[in-house]
């Protein structure tokens, strides 16, 4: 049996796994080890199993990832999203569906700087629903802006997404970043003119929210002041080179910490959150190590550089070919986790990226958007079924129906982010 059926073979029992309710991070690893020795020998499945777990969890590009986990948690638990919500709100105050656009606002805020989309959709629900239900707002809508809201974490940086791609890419954390900003804040305007256009075109949606005076507007940005300070010391430190990701992942939660700390956290809080982190990047160290088995196991196997040699030969453009992965990105949303689609298909897709002379940057980020896209698409949507736990009396399908128009607004997205590369490019250029 050739290596390639075997990596064929793999991937199949993989996705079966899967199916099954396997963990992905149980099924690419027992996959990765198991395809690994049937294509080299049985003894180097056992050497990878004993190696591999010291070089993923001692890799220095990967400690970065429970520091911003960190940061978000310190900014969850300090009261500044609280804060923030109630300053976007008051600068959109008199709008209708101003606080649609404030619920949108302060979650791409909140996301700049936990990097994570369920922490900021957990984080802004707990803040925001309570309000918006208080004024009017349908609850399946507003839960949908919510959840809208949050997916904005897995594209503006400091992103978790990011990070993770451009580590199994082998492509600079800063350029990631950098390029993640544009498409990143485009969601965010996208999203407010889709909640202006619900608001108009069905009024019952939302009411008029109360009318701010401009001194009440310029007081309220004060509110903005810690998440921008945070985002602007960590993105320009890395813009400029004064350090790497990684040390502005230990500045972000520092600062983090310490404006948690001014603001009343003690050894309680910093207990439960060093904790909570603890627990956060358990499940991304797990499935970054099955993730990293399961791309030596194609590697030997030499099922993507076939597959790419194959497509190569194919009489369709290498926009056609994209167009399909990207169809695939979106079909595996409908029922896989984010961060899970990147890492088991990253080893195989890339390299028929690369081969086909696509940049490697901007491919992550129109890849990221794609399954940013399943967050909030049925049947899974975690970002739906993590406000649906925090509301359990609003009606899951209300959820869904009230998230539909955003779904379109993310397609729209992608379309100008694949028509138009320049817009995740040219602040690298």
């Amino acid at each position: 049996m050739s290596p390639e059926i075997i990596g064929a073979i793999g991937l199949l029992c993989m996705i079966a796994m899967v199916m099954l309710r396997v963990p992905v991070a149980l099924a690419m690893l027992g996959v990765g080890l198991v395809g690994f020795g049937a294509v080299t020998a049985p003894i180097g499945a056992v050497q990878m199993l004993k190696d591999l777990p010291v070089d993923v969890l001692a890799k220095y590009d990967f400690s970065a990832i429970p520091l911003f986990i960190l940061m978000g948690v310190f900014a969850s638990h300090s009261g500044m999203a609280g804060k923030l919500f109630d300053a976007t709100r008051t600068i959109f105050g008199g709008v209708r569906g101003s606080l649609g656009i404030a619920g949108i606002g302060s979650s791409g805020i909140f996301a700049s700087i936990s990097g994570s989309s369920l922490a900021t959709a957990s984080t802004m629900t707990k803040v925001a629903l309570p309000q918006m239900e208080k004024y009017g707002y349908q609850p399946g809508f507003a839960c949908g802006i919510l959840a809208a809201g949050g997916t904005l974490g897995i594209m503006i940086p400091p992103s978790i997404a990011l990070l993770v791609y451009a580590i199994l890419t082998q492509q600079s954390v800063g350029d990631m970043f950098i390029a993640g900003f544009l498409p990143g804040m485009l969601g965010m305007v996208m999203y407010s003119i889709t909640v202006m256009i619900m608001v108009r075109w069905k009024p019952h949606l939302a009411q008029r929210g109360e009318p701010t005076s401009w001194k009440q507007k310029l007081i309220s940005l004060t509110g903005l002041i810690p998440f921008s300070f945070i985002f602007i010391v960590i993105i320009a430190g890395i813009f400029f080179g004064l350090f790497t990701p990684t040390e502005g992942a230990a500045v972000g939660a520092f600062v983090s910490w310490a404006y948690a700390f001014a603001k009343g956290m003690r050894m309680t809080g910093l207990k439960q959150s060093l904790i909570e982190t603890l627990a956060l990047s358990a499940v991304v160290f797990f499935m970054l190590l099955g993730a990293e088995a399961l791309g030596y196991f194609i590697s030997v196997s030499r099922l993507s550089y076939s597959l790419a040699t194959w497509i190569g030969t194919l009489a369709v453009s290498p926009m056609i070919v994209l167009i399909c992965i990207l169809i695939m990105y979106f079909l595996l949303g409908l029922f896989m986790d984010a961060l899970a689609m990147l890492v088991i298909t990253i080893p195989v897709v890339f390299p028929i990226i690369v081969a086909l002379g696509y940049d490697p940057v901007w491919f992550g980020i129109i890849a990221v958007l794609t399954v940013e896209l399943g967050l909030i698409t049925p049947p899974m949507g975690m970002n739906i079924f993590v406000i649906k736990a925090m509301a359990p009396h609003i009606k899951l399908s209300d959820m869904f129906k009230g998230v539909m128009p955003f779904i379109v607004s993310d397609l729209i997205r992608l379309v100008i982010l694949v028509a138009f590369p320049a817009i995740s490019l040219v602040l690298l250029s």
